[in-house]
């Protein structure tokens, strides 16, 4: 899993609240189980028309946000079901962080698993973070997740709580697999002695 230590990006605004996986990602998608491939159909029912055209009035069909890797969203992102695809959907779009008042808590950790961060910030600080996003790109964020902040065009920060095993995790790209490889060398040294053990 790729390491999250910063990220400076043109954010992309997406004022909708209760943003469910089904949303992000359609059910006709789900056949697959591999984590690539997803970024051309996330959000497909807002991106494209019934023709398969772009509706150039969804935001990241607009110039500004095309290469957007910073999400900002309405309260409760992430709802629905337990879907892990979304947040692949996501990630191969490009999307590295998401930010938003509150996420659906299967969502929420589903993005860590996948080198998503999701930051939880206050209605204030969202509202503030909305307008950076409405400049397009005029306008960049810069989240430092080491020092939990999320800095402004204008030199304003905004700091932000994560649990200190999750933000580990990140910084160091390790997912479910690469946390027990930490430990491959105790695990040999087990296998190692069973070795001697004839009913083992």
């Amino acid at each position: 899993m790729q390491p999250f230590t910063t990220l400076t990006s043109t954010p992309a605004p997406l004022k909708v609240i209760n943003v469910d996986t089904d949303m992000i990602i359609p059910k006709q998608y789900l056949k697959t189980i591999k984590r690539t491939g997803l970024g051309t159909a996330l959000f497909s029912e807002m991106r494209y028309k019934d023709d398969g055209s772009e509706n150039p009035d969804f935001v990241l069909n607009q110039p500004a946000y095309r290469k957007s890797e910073i999400l900002v969203a309405g309260d409760n992102f992430g709802c629905g079901s337990s879907r892990e695809h979304a947040p692949w959907a996501l990630l191969d779009f490009g999307i590295r962080c998401v930010i938003s008042t509150s996420f659906a808590d299967i969502f929420y950790n589903n993005c860590f698993k996948n080198g998503i961060l999701p930051i939880v910030v206050s209605q204030e600080d969202l509202d503030k973070l909305f307008d950076d996003a409405d400049r397009g790109s005029n306008a960049t964020l810069t989240i430092d997740l080491q020092n939990q902040s999320i800095k402004g065009p204008d030199g304003g920060t905004v700091n932000f709580e994560i649990d200190p095993f999750r933000k580990h995790c990140l910084l160091n790209g390790l997912d479910d697999i690469g946390l027990t490889m930490e430990k491959a060398t105790k695990i040999d040294a087990y296998e190692e002695k069973l070795k001697g053990r004839a009913w083992a």
